[in-house]
């Protein structure tokens, strides 16, 4: 060879390509300076011929614009086209021009992170200026470890980062899944690699992950009751855990128990890197729209799809939407507990739509199932709340094993709500405090001085300026009916005078039966306001003797005895 000609588009598309911040770009021009630097070594000269390609051109490479430029430079020159590229090499044969096409060949090697992994490696960091490390153990219990003595440098850094979108380029089993400016995230057989870079980080950084085990559903020696669910009961499931619990290993584990038993099996990754036979087609998220993906699934008619790592809302919406049309779906989400599993739903579809997409949740912790929730939707009076009217569509989410109501969800006012139903038999409860949140904001508009007092799950009273009493009030109750029915409580309306109450003196005891409240004979038959760290707990008339009698065996009892017994601050008003 005595000269080579490289067309200016060739320039053109490598300076945009990395002015997009693109890996491949900078990779490319590496590759024109090392041609640079042979040429003195093997007597060739360089030329760069042809007219720079416009901005159109450059945008629409893709439909082969440049492509046809160099075609035709070659032609024109007489010379022989020397292409990787496939398409390019057929039409250039059709042409009648001569080719060397080079074909891509697999030769696999170690990389240079490669020594950085032993059996125990989930993930490798690296960063210049910084010393690599690596997490090393089991889910659970992660340690982490340093792996060199010496500092990696940026350059050490970046030639990783360059091989790394090398082998993913020319490697069957490798793919460059997202690449944008500042960041590219590489799938390379089992290892997920993030390459982050100068401006979207402070430096080059590379993280590496890869699944240490391999787990099939059996391992988790679930309960019977549990593998019936996941087999027949469950077509919308939450896998949730936090980060590296074993979430994806147990999604892989599910996906090759639904294709062994004779189900269709797809998955939706970003990036794709369960690890799966392949008789489970794996799609790419970013490489796809949210309608293309939508209709490939309907029309391909998977009976499961596996949903690995949910993080927008776009997300959130295309696994709700596919599930309403009938697709069996497993989701894999970061979650702390097993309901934060369900509160990302929340905002991002009506709440009663809930239910008919998700019916399972289950949480992995330290690598095995922690818990299995369920989720019903039933029309009922919520826990707490005592009056028949007070009914509406409520989200029940139950523990699966022991049937255990745990959590309720519903409309609350203008909120939605998420209570735990163990902690609605307290004197002084979730549910009250939310009542008088939202009295409080919705009061304030009528009067700056209100004072907001809940003394039941379903009773209140605002105590207003006299002034002010009517105007809340509305004409023929309007006002507050609406307020009532907003809040679904009671409310009374009071003077803002009889708030001011006399603090008085007492004496507070308990027998075996009963804790009892007594003050002066001379305060009976009046109404005494029992408060507790400054709450209010409850409130009550004093009998002939000046005394209030509560069963110790009550909520209330109990929730007094220990109060007494930690000598909380207690109060008592008239």
């Amino acid at each position: 060879v005595d000269e080579l000609i490289i067309h200016e588009a060739v320039l053109a598309e490598l300076e945009h390509q990395a002015n997009q911040g693109r890996e491949i770009g900078y990779l490319g021009l590496e590759e024109l300076k090392k041609l640079k630097s042979l040429t003195e070594k093997y007597d060739f000269k360089i030329k760069y011929l042809g007219v720079r390609p416009k901005a159109a051109e450059i945008k629409h490479a893709s439909l082969g614009e440049i492509d046809s430029l160099i075609r035709e430079l070659a032609y024109n020159e007489d010379s022989v086209l020397i292409t990787a590229d496939k398409v390019q090499s057929e039409v250039a044969l059709a042409k009648g021009m001569k080719i060397v096409f080079i074909e891509k060949e697999f030769v696999k090697k170690k990389l240079k992170f490669e020594k950085y992994f032993n059996n125990e490696t989930m993930s490798v960091h690296l960063r210049e200026e910084t010393f690599p490390y690596a997490k090393r153990g089991l889910p659970g219990n992660w340690q982490f470890v340093q792996l060199s003595s010496s500092k990696m440098s940026q350059e050490e850094v970046q030639e990783i980062a360059k091989e790394l979108v090398e082998e993913s380029k020319s490697r069957k089993d490798g793919f460059i899944e997202i690449e944008r400016r500042g960041s590219t995230i590489v799938q390379l057989a089992d290892f997920r690699i993030v390459i982050v870079r100068p401006p979207f980080s402070d430096g080059w950084e590379i993280t590496i992950v890869r699944p240490i085990k391999k787990m099939i559903l059996q391992d988790y020696k679930l309960d019977t009751k549990i593998m019936a669910r996941i087999e027949k009961g469950a077509n919308g499931i939450l896998i949730a855990g936090s980060p590296g619990e074993g979430k994806s290993t147990f999604a892989s584990s599910l996906a090759e128990f639904y294709a062994a038993k004779n189900k269709i099996v797809k998955t939706l990754e970003a990036p794709r890197d369960l690890q799966l036979s392949d008789s489970i087609t794996q799609y790419a998220i970013t490489l796809g729209s949210s309608q293309e993906i939508h209709d490939i699934l309907l029309l391909s008619r998977p009976d499961y799809t596996i949903f690995d790592e949910m993080r927008n809302k776009e997300d959130f919406s295309l696994f709700a939407d596919l599930r309403l049309a009938g697709i069996g779906l497993v989701g894999v989400v970061h979650a702390t507990n097993p309901i934060d599993a369900i509160q990302r739903f929340i905002g991002k579809m009506e709440t009663g739509i809930i239910p008919s997409v998700i019916d399972t949740i289950i949480f992995i912790k330290n690598g095995n199932i922690s818990k299995v929730l369920t989720v019903k939707m039933s029309v009922k009076v919520p826990s707490g709340m005592t009056e028949a009217d007070l009914a509406r569509p409520v989200v029940e989410v139950t523990d699966f094993i022991t049937g255990n109501l745990e959590y309720e969800i519903y409309s609350y006012g203008e909120e939605t709500v998420v209570i735990p139903t163990s902690e609605i038999k307290k004197p002084t409860n979730a549910i009250q405090s939310l009542a008088k949140k939202y009295l409080e904001s919705e009061i304030k508009d009528y009067s700056k001085q209100a004072k907001v007092e809940i003394s039941s799950d379903n009773r209140a009273t605002i105590y207003v300026p006299e002034s002010e009493i009517a105007r809340i009030i509305g004409k023929q109750g309007k006002t507050i009916s609406e307020i009532e029915k907003g809040l679904g409580i009671g409310i009374d309306i009071k003077s803002l005078e009889a708030v001011k109450k006399e603090q008085i003196n007492f004496d507070i005891f308990q027998t075996k039966k009963a804790v009892i409240l007594k003050t002066s004979p001379s305060y009976s038959k009046n109404n005494a306001s029992v408060y507790v760290n400054g709450d209010l707990i409850f409130s009550g008339i004093l009998n002939k003797s000046g005394e209030i009698l509560i069963n110790k065996k009550s909520e209330l009892g109990k929730f007094l005895s220990d109060a007494i017994n930690s000598k909380q601050k207690m109060e008592v008003k008239l």
